[in-house]
């Protein structure tokens, strides 16, 4: 019996529980660990670094000139109407990090049992990472204060307290929310960056029956302020899959008082920084008119979120190649281009060279009430086998002239930048 045969009679019901355990970003306690039990179960003399609180870090080699990291991601998301939504807290697992988790252990069991990392010329690392979902800031922002951290996204985090340092390229890999017929990859599919921005309306209270024509309605204001969006979106570049989601975040409001402060929240997608800052001045704008056309207020907050992701398309040559000699996986998308989802494995690949090999499996929208995975043995069997074969492809043939490195302090530079900018 393989290896990932034999481990997955194990691997399915530790799945199985993690998505009956949804915890979101800088929140996941039990899912770091039951990793770590489960590590050290594999392997009792484990040397493993924690950070942020419930990140991750193991080797199984450090011998070698170059390291590869395999990059998983702890959280899930706000999702409190999923049919398996925690009910405390709101969270789901309807992102599928909970299969990134499980095929990373799957991996590491494979390579620490059969020893196989050792015939790789690049060490293998394990990182575990934190809240890639860009959600609950009052929460982050207060750990921020708190001196705990200082990004709300949690490879920028580990960026930051050097847990990439000595990494050379990174793979990742993420579910795919359409149902396929059959078993089903993706690759070069890149993202959007996005910013994040507050809209803070303020107007004047008032009776809203005895006296509503002294008051001053935040609430129009933001309404107005919505409508203008939607007709502004004809003038933003289709070529820049611009996305804007405007939803309230905050009000005071009661149905017999003029509201007079309400605020809106919105991330701003952009395929390119260059394209960015001119979507950011056009909400701006629309917004100060909104106010001033109802003789309100209205000041502004930005928060540069993730960077944009272009897949590194020479290390996912190696995957296709692969793919064209196995049997086991009929099927891969390699044309959809970008997406306007993001995610922070964009501001990783600002630093080092990153892939992210997507995978089918799933049920239901991604992000949606509906998402589950219905294909295990694809997950966590088959999909695991097939990235020990692009390693193993990999290995003796990667050209590391092809490759980059960046500092952290040249990504904090950019990102200073594009504040400075928006």
């Amino acid at each position: 019996m393989s290896t990932f045969k034999e481990y997955y009679h194990k691997i399915k019901p530790f799945t199985e529980d993690l998505f009956l355990h949804p915890e979101l970003g800088y929140k996941e306690f039990r899912t770091s660990k039951k990793i770590l039990t489960e590590l050290r179960e594999i392997n009792p003399k484990i040397k493993v670094e924690q950070f942020s609180e419930t990140g991750i870090k193991t080797y199984l080699s450090k011998d070698k000139a170059k390291t590869m990291a395999f990059i998983a991601e702890l959280d899930a998301v706000y999702a409190p109407t999923h049919f398996q939504a925690d009910s405390e807290t709101g969270a789901a697992h309807n992102c599928g990090h909970f299969t990134q988790v499980a095929i990373a252990l799957t991996l590491y069991h494979h390579y620490f049992v059969t020893k196989a990392y050792q015939k790789l010329d690049f060490n293998l690392c394990f990182i575990f990472v934190p809240a890639e979902e860009y959600l609950d800031l009052d929460y982050r922002k207060s750990l921020r204060s708190a001196g705990k951290i200082q990004f709300l996204g949690g490879k920028p985090e580990a960026m930051r307290l050097g847990i990439f340092d000595e990494i050379d390229f990174g793979v990742c890999v993420h579910a795919i929310g359409e149902l396929f017929t059959q078993p089903t990859i993706e690759i070069n599919c890149d993202l959007a960056g996005f910013l994040y921005k507050k809209y803070h309306f303020s107007g004047k209270a008032t009776h809203a029956g005895f006296d509503p024509f002294s008051g001053v309605n935040a609430y129009s204001i933001s309404t107005l302020f919505n409508t203008a969006v939607g007709l502004s979106r004809q003038q933003f570049k289709d070529t820049e899959s611009i996305r804007v989601n405007p939803i309230i975040l905050a009000s005071d409001m009661s149905t017999n008082v003029i509201p007079n402060r309400i605020t809106v929240g919105t991330d701003l997608r952009c395929k390119t920084l260059e394209y960015m800052p001119e979507v950011a001045r056009k909400l701006d704008h629309a917004a100060k008119g909104s106010a001033a056309a109802l003789e309100g207020e209205v000041t502004i907050e930005t928060e540069m979120g993730y960077l944009p992701f272009v897949q590194n398309r020479y290390l996912n040559h190696f995957v296709e190649k692969v793919f064209n000699q196995w049997t086991a996986i009929p099927d891969i998308i390699d044309n959809r281009g970008s997406i306007a989802a993001a995610g922070d494995i964009g501001d990783l690949s600002f630093m080092l060279p990153c892939i992210q090999v997507s995978y089918g499996g799933f049920k239901g929208a991604i992000h949606g009430d509906d998402f589950k995975m219905i294909d295990p043995e694809f997950v966590l069997q088959t999909f695991p086998e097939f990235l020990v074969a692009i390693f193993a492809e990999m290995s003796s043939n990667l050209d590391y002239s092809k490759f980059y490195k960046r500092t952290f302090a040249e990504y904090q530079e950019l990102i200073d930048s594009m504040e400075g900018r928006i």
